[in-house]
């Protein structure tokens, strides 16, 4: 197992933030990755795990300082766990051209194209990291988790769910990314990153996904704000939710009059998702 550093720890709700940096075989660079760990009665006390998957150009930054999600999170007892969204340093040529694309915009699939073989974030998230939190934090329980995300996030957290049912509890997101095959930002990414066969593109699209008939337990919640200018073009809400009707897959589509795009909605409603996770990962130990 390769070093893990902490470079950074804050107090906030009786628990800490800390950002921890170390070298990732799958990515081939040093990657970041933030833990909020809720306060702790017992130190025997061992927490289950939210993912949060973060948007185009962001980092692992994002969503510890501007969600407000610990809160939530202290009370219920859950740790936060917020990877970056991209393999970074790498210097592949053409990687920081457009902000929705390359560095910051790893769309959490493994690329199959050379030029970009290092952007393998699904592995990333579904293999590597979990196997690091396991090896360094006796305090967290990798084997009960959940996941969510925002946008590209969002995205990437219901394609991850969808395609790994055993490993993680429930799913939730806000204005996710839910048929790229059918949008811009999705045709530009899965174009430069998985070539030009479509039928590779569908196995990270969630609207394909979830018609393959697996029973789920628990409702898939999205949050979509009604005034986000991305919601016609490139979110395509609905698309995901008829596919979902179609095979009696339990959703909760909730569109948010006046909210957008922004950390602002997050906020907003971010302690009803910690709570629809709580409640499932809580079950799931009975």
């Amino acid at each position: 197992m390769e070093a893990v550093t902490e470079i950074s720890s804050s107090k906030m709700f009786g628990g800490y933030n800390k950002r921890y940096k170390h070298f990732s075989p799958t990515l081939g660079c040093s990657m970041t990755f933030h833990v909020y760990f809720p306060p702790s009665v017992q130190s025997t006390t061992k927490f289950p795990v939210l993912y949060w998957l973060s948007g185009l150009s962001c980092s692992d930054e994002n969503f510890i300082i501007k969600s407000g999600a610990q809160r939530a999170a202290a009370l219920e007892g859950i740790a936060l766990v917020a990877p970056d969204t991209s393999p970074r340093g790498l210097n592949v040529e053409g990687e920081a051209d457009s902000w929705d694309f390359g560095v910051g915009a790893g769309f959490y699939l493994n690329a199959t194209q050379e030029k970009w073989k290092n952007w393998r974030m699904y592995d990333y998230v579904v293999k590597e990291l979990p196997n690091v939190l396991n090896e360094i934090f006796p305090q967290l329980d990798v084997s009960c988790a959940s996941i969510s995300g925002h946008s590209m996030g969002g995205h990437g957290a219901l394609t991850i769910y969808l395609k790994n049912l055993d490993k993680f509890k429930s799913v939730s997101a806000f204005a996710p990314i839910v048929n790229p095959v059918n949008c811009g930002w999705g045709q530009k990414a899965f174009s430069n990153y998985l070539g030009s066969n479509k039928s590779e593109w569908e196995e990270y699209d969630a609207t394909y996904l979830v018609v393959k008939g697996k029973n789920f337990s628990v409702p898939i919640l999205i949050d979509q704000g009604m005034d986000d200018k991305f919601l016609h073009d490139q979110l395509l809400p609905h698309k995901f939710e008829e596919a979902c009707k179609s095979v009696n897959a339990p959703i909760q589509l909730r569109m948010q009059p006046g909210y957008d795009h922004s950390y602002f909605f997050i906020a907003s409603f971010i302690d009803d998702h910690i709570r629809h996770h709580a409640q499932a990962l809580k079950a799931s130990k009975i």
